[in-house]
């Protein structure tokens, strides 16, 4: 059977949605455990927020054609996450690894939106596009501002870690 670009753009719509509920659980979960780190915790929380936005966006648009949010892909995508965000609590260096893992996670995001408009476009689907568009704005932003976080959070932690306190939590 061959798939005609709006059936695409559906299953881009429910994977980039999938995608934003992964990573809104994976920044819930990091978010508790940066006591020590209040600029990398605040951050995170304005980033949860704007997630909740974007994905309140995808819902729009999923419901535009008709459709509702994935239940069973993102139960999956859902566990993984939790299992990304626990793996990483398991090691010294948790924040550092959640700090690394974010910004390339912001990049991810900004080719998913890029590949969703291209396939909106295609379906004729473009309602939507400005709100992708910005979507991808906002993680731009995001990106720059983790990568702006990376030198002061690492050396706090080198700091942390050297003078003998819990640099993790």
């Amino acid at each position: 059977m061959v798939a005609d670009a709006r059936s695409i753009y559906i299953s881009a719509l429910r994977n980039t949605h999938a995608m934003e509920q992964q990573g809104l659980q994976q920044m819930e979960i990091q978010v508790s455990r940066l006591e020590r780190y209040p600029d990398y915790a605040t951050l995170l929380q304005q980033h949860i927020d704007t997630t909740r936005q974007q994905v309140q966006r995808l819902e729009q648009a999923l419901q535009s054609v008709g459709k509702s949010a994935p239940t069973l892909k993102e139960t999956v995508t859902s566990v993984a996450g939790s299992v990304g965000a626990t793996v990483h609590g398991m090691f010294q260096d948790e924040t550092l690894k959640n700090l690394y893992a974010g910004y390339a996670y912001q990049y991810e995001q900004i080719a998913a939106y890029r590949s969703l408009i291209a396939i909106a476009e295609a379906a004729g689907e473009t309602a939507h596009t400005s709100a992708f568009r910005e979507a991808i704005k906002e993680e731009e932003m995001a990106a720059q501002q983790v990568a702006d976080l990376i030198e002061p959070v690492t050396r706090q932690y080198v700091d942390l870690t050297t003078s003998g306190e819990k640099a993790d939590r």
